[in-house]
């Protein structure tokens, strides 16, 4: 697999992280672990836990500092608004445009990525979870399929406590988007060993193999969020409901 084609940290990177940093050193106290588990040549996928609107700027920093910034696959609607469109764009973020034909250029541009030597970063709920005790989710198999069609490593990646930044969604019925400035919050990130999926690994892409390796890779973030939380996850994954369609009957 190659190593990295260019250097990490192009102008467009660094001043990003030169706007985002200081604010995160503002709000939160951070505590990273697991650093050692994140490649320091060749692409891999990560794949994150999602539990507030605020956690790809606490997870960002976490890998910007590892060396190996990431390429985050993000909702398209994101890249239209103003001057945060352009930042995403420049610093290579990948637009997933659901429910349009143009869905599976996310995954050629996130394929073509890893194949470069690039890190990817995949939120494999897809959304911030609804599991009620924030818990991950149900995942989606675009983190599997970029792996087994790439041979990348897939490394799981737990964090908690930006949901004390910002709330993750609404409570009570009414939408409670503050963002909590004092005191600073602790927030914990952690990477963990690259998920075994070497018995996926040359078999067709059907979905049963998608759904079980989707399965391990939400089973190790889930085991390394227990540990930061130092609790027992629930018995049985929360699996949202999917929208009804109009007119679906």
């Amino acid at each position: 697999m190659p190593g990295r084609t260019h250097s990490p940290y192009g102008f467009w990177y660094r001043l990003a992280a030169a706007i985002v940093k200081p604010v995160l050193f503002l709000l939160v106290r951070h505590q990273w672990r697991g650093e050692e588990h994140i490649p320091a040549e060749g692409g891999f996928i990560t794949a994150v836990n999602h539990i507030s609107y605020f956690d790809p700027l606490t997870y960002g920093h976490f890998q910007y500092n590892s060396g190996r910034p990431p390429r985050l696959l993000a909702k398209a609607s994101l890249f239209t608004i103003p001057f945060i469109g352009m930042m995403l764009r420049k610093t290579g973020q990948i637009p997933v445009h659901r429910g349009t034909a143009d869905a599976a250029f996310a995954l050629r541009d996130a394929v073509a990525a890893v194949n470069q030597g690039e890190c990817v970063a995949v939120y494999p709920e897809g959304t911030v979870t609804r599991d009620p005790g924030l818990w991950p989710m149900t995942g989606k198999s675009g983190a599997a399929r970029i792996a087994l069609m790439t041979g990348a490593p897939v490394v799981p990646v737990a964090q908690w406590g930006a949901h004390r930044i910002m709330p993750p969604y609404a409570r009570g019925g009414r939408g409670d988007r503050r963002v909590w400035l004092a005191p600073r919050r602790r927030v914990e990130v952690v990477a963990g060993p690259p998920v075994d999926l070497s018995r996926y690994r040359g078999k067709p892409l059907t979905p049963d193999v998608l759904a079980d390796a989707t399965e391990d890779i939400m089973a190790a973030i889930t085991a390394l969020l227990a540990d930061i939380r130092d609790e027992e996850p629930p018995a049985e994954r929360h699996t949202p409901r999917r929208p009804v369609r109009k007119g679906a009957r």
